[in-house]
């Protein structure tokens, strides 16, 4: 696969050495020919110094045949503007776009370019590790930071043949799967929870804090 890599920072650099590693043949662009360093002397792939949204420079790289084409500048506007040129302009299949706004990646994400949301990526990885053990968002789905998350929660250890259907709830949650003694499986008709179980369920994100409250009352019998 030919991938164009604009970009050649702490990501780009990590994602270049990576895809070569792999095979593929990788062209890194960055407006500073020093970023290169960070490939090391071994880096089998091409740089190339230029402006990532340069369409003279983007054809040097080979993007009338690239397949994939990664933007990971540390600008937002960069990165958009190159990706939508490779898209829209030269039909690259596949073109991702790290952005640092989690709205604007919204936005880009209706218009086909696949976002990475910086920001919010962060700040989740963050909250993960800062929530209690085993209640926690442990990742999202969708365009931008994503719509839905996957959300688990530990049953409480008073709960004996909890019913494990009743937290499947229209439009807010669904029941993914359940963990007990070590293994993971999904829901079965008529499945009851015990204490130590731990649930795992797809969520809307904008109803994530009503539906912990709600689950936690659900799995207790309360009303």
């Amino acid at each position: 696969m030919h991938v164009i890599i604009a970009g050649c920072g702490r990501v780009g650099s990590q994602l270049a050495k990576a895809l070569t590693a792999d095979g593929n043949d990788v062209v890194v662009i960055d407006k500073n020919p020093q970023a290169f360093r960070r490939l090391g002397d071994d880096f089998s792939g091409r740089t190339l110094t230029g402006i990532v949204f340069d369409r003279e420079t983007l054809e040097e790289a080979g993007v009338k045949r690239a397949q994939a084409f990664v933007a990971v500048t540390s600008g937002d506007n960069s990165n958009v503007v190159s990706a939508r040129t490779a898209k829209d302009r030269y039909g690259v299949e596949r073109v991702v776009a790290r952005i640092y706004d989690p709205e604007r990646a919204v936005i880009y994400e209706r218009l086909g370019i696949t976002t990475i949301a910086s920001a919010r990526w962060t700040a989740e990885a963050a909250l993960r590790a800062l929530a209690p053990e085993g209640e926690r968002i442990e990742g999202s789905i969708g365009p931008g930071g994503g719509d839905v998350v996957l959300l688990t929660i530990p049953v409480p250890d008073e709960v004996h043949g909890g019913d494990a259907a009743s937290l499947t709830q229209a439009g807010t949650s669904v029941l993914v799967a359940v963990t007990r003694e070590g293994s993971t499986h999904l829901p079965v008709a008529n499945g009851l929870l015990e204490a130590g179980d731990q649930v795992h369920l797809a969520v809307q994100r904008d109803a994530v804090d009503a539906v912990r409250r709600r689950l936690h009352a659900l799995i207790q019998g309360e009303h």
